[in-house]
């Protein structure tokens, strides 16, 4: 993916997206993943990991990505805004249901998700803490406590982690005896799309169409043995129809 520099992005009208140039970084997959099926173009900057991105900060008041700007209007770097943003501008069916039940439910699978507390930011503790107990690390150490990862953080993330996951499965298994082969309703939700994204921190998909780095790969799929017991294979199925279907492959970042 060809990225443009913060100084030239700031200069553009239209809809900027910043993201962590170079890694499948879970929240902006899936800000990319819901503004592509709603057909909402954007003009990708980098961010870089673990850096200060010091004029990122100064331009949008934030470090890490995803971060969307959209000509003067405020910037956005939560989940939920950015999804609702998509279904502002685009066109094409809607990620998220018409009927207001099946719609909360979509929103309330996609909290447990990419939601504070939800799977990437329990599966990010458990990431960190790897490479926080190699020793300090300044870059490292500011990033934990951004996050709050903390000894009690990451021992809990794996019962968290399985409990979520299993809900997911639960939910796949109830649909799929309706008749359905998505997570809520009969159509595509942006509660598929975030699960696939999100998915790549606990399975990622091969290195011919997900061409990330060893030094993340080697993390993202080590995953402990509560968290795998939970991995039910038809989530992974399920995954993989969703990129197939939906998203697109090989993944560009």
């Amino acid at each position: 993916m060809h990225y443009l520099t913060v100084a030239e992005a700031q200069a553009l009208p239209g809809l900027r997206l910043v993201l962590t140039a170079g890694v499948p970084g879970p929240w902006g997959e899936a800000a990319k993943a819901v503004l592509a099926f709603r057909k909402v173009p954007f003009t990708p900057v980098a961010q870089q990991a673990m850096a200060p991105n010091e004029d990122l900060l100064a331009w949008t008041g934030h470090r890490n990505a995803p971060i969307v700007c959209l000509d003067d209007e405020p910037p956005l770097t939560g989940w939920h805004d950015i999804l609702l943003l998509a279904e502002r501008l685009g066109q094409g069916p809607s990620l998220l249901p018409a009927d207001p039940v099946q719609r909360a439910l979509c929103l309330g699978l996609c909290l447990e998700i990419a939601g504070r507390d939800g799977l990437g930011w329990n599966r990010r503790h458990q990431i960190m803490a790897a490479s926080l107990s190699a020793g300090p690390d300044p870059a490292l150490d500011a990033l934990a406590r951004t996050y709050h990862v903390t000894p009690a953080t990451i021992a809990a993330a794996p019962a968290r982690l399985a409990q979520i996951l299993s809900g997911l499965a639960a939910q796949l298994r109830q649909q799929a005896d309706r008749g359905s082969g998505y997570l809520v309703g009969d159509m595509v939700s942006a509660a598929d799309l975030f699960w696939a994204c999100f998915s790549m921190m606990l399975a990622p998909l091969p290195q011919d169409v997900n061409p990330m780095p060893d030094w993340l790969r080697g993390p993202y799929a080590d995953c402990d043995p509560v968290t795998m017991a939970a991995l039910d294979p038809l989530l992974i199925a399920h995954r993989d129809r969703i990129y197939a279907r939906h998203i697109g492959l090989p993944l560009d970042y």
